[in-house]
């Protein structure tokens, strides 16, 4: 069948088909005009574990997703395929195989090792290394594969140290471009204990790529005394807005609106989200990795993505990471809608047809 002929056929009010692709979509990768990568990877977590299982429960939660967004109500007709592949498989086998490794590395340190000095373990933290950096290379490779046939291509996380090769498939297309960073850590760490891709070092390490002329973060409520010395040093390419500064401007009267338009305006003109669902309120997230009190709301968030979609910004992509899968189905499910809002967003940025916006209790 051809993909208008899938969508004369598909009933979007009927549950969610499990046997097919996320969201429940009839439309194979060729038909859709969003690739999700999973990137199912958690080599270097050094608290609560879990992400790695993320983009596998946002995938079982999102068969219960209503397709019929009231700000996107045609989203699904443009097809979101999750690439689902051997490749994936490795990607999982081989984070279960050195964060095995990365265990004892980790507990050294705590216990105030120097790792240098423990041979079989610096051979580890080498092995580690390189395998994260294999990652970012073959992540890197996959998204300019579905982005070269013209797809708009998401990341799935996993941990944070994931969207490394993402960005730098972005910056071998773009000149200049920013990332709006809803996080509750500044991510600024240098080589965090040792591991040169880091989960707490994404955003220093994506400072090293010349491309990314600035990176807005917001919801930061974490951050050590090596982070800050390296956000003041780069001086107005990095904009902080810490929680504490953001609820102190809305208990003085200043809107989220205001807050989100000057949030906005010092992004550059392209620009890619990075959301670690820590930046939400913990409730949204209770089994996430490394949970601070404070945060936004899930409308918050989907209110500010949304006025970006509008605003006459150019949205390249988005990664939303650090989604880990409790007893239940709650993280999986909050994962699972965020993306499906963030995929509208993408979509209606990039002029694609989601539909008009469900108004109800019009005025007459």
């Amino acid at each position: 069948m051809t993909k208008q002929e899938i969508i004369q056929n598909f009933d979007p009010s009927q549950p969610g088909l499990a046997d097919q692709s996320i969201f429940g979509l009839p439309f194979t990768a060729d038909q859709s005009e969003i690739i999700i990568i999973p990137v199912p990877w958690e080599v270097t977590v050094s608290y609560g574990a879990g992400a790695s299982k993320g983009p596998e429960a946002i995938l079982k939660a999102s068969f219960q997703v209503d397709l019929h967004h009231q700000e996107f109500p045609d989203l699904w007709k443009l097809g979101m395929y999750l690439d689902l592949n051997e490749q994936t498989v490795k990607w999982e086998e081989d984070s279960v195989k050195h964060k095995a490794l990365a265990q004892p590395i980790i507990e050294a340190l705590e216990s105030g090792e120097v790792i240098e000095n423990i041979p079989s373990l610096k051979s580890d933290l080498d092995k580690i290394n390189l395998v994260c950096q294999n990652l970012k290379e073959e992540l890197k490779e996959r998204v300019l594969f579905w982005t070269k046939k013209g797809k708009k291509v998401v990341l799935l996380g996993g941990d944070h140290s994931t969207p490394l090769g993402y960005y730098e498939a972005l910056a071998s297309q773009h000149d200049n471009f920013g990332i709006l960073h809803l996080d509750a850590h500044l991510d600024m760490r240098i080589a965090y204990e040792g591991f040169t891709y880091s989960h707490a070092s994404i955003m220093y390490n994506a400072l090293q790529i010349p491309q990314i002329s600035k990176i807005v973060q917001l919801g930061i409520r974490d951050f050590c005394k090596q982070e800050v010395e390296t956000v003041m040093e780069q001086g107005s390419r990095v904009v902080v807005h810490t929680d504490m500064d953001m609820k102190a401007e809305a208990f003085k009267g200043i809107t989220w609106e205001q807050q989100c338009d000057a949030i906005i305006n010092a992004l550059p003109q392209k620009v890619t989200i990075s959301f670690d669902i820590d930046g939400l309120y913990s409730w949204y997230c209770p089994n996430t990795g490394t949970p601070v009190p404070g945060g936004f709301s899930f409308e918050q968030a989907a209110y500010l993505l949304s006025k970006l979609a509008d605003s006459g910004k150019e949205i390249i992509g988005f990664d939303l990471v650090e989604v880990a899968p409790g007893e239940d189905d709650w993280d999986g499910n909050v994962g699972a809608r965020m993306l499906y809002h963030m995929c509208g967003v993408l979509a209606k940025n990039n002029g694609m047809d989601v539909g008009e916006k469900i108004i109800f209790n019009k005025k007459s």
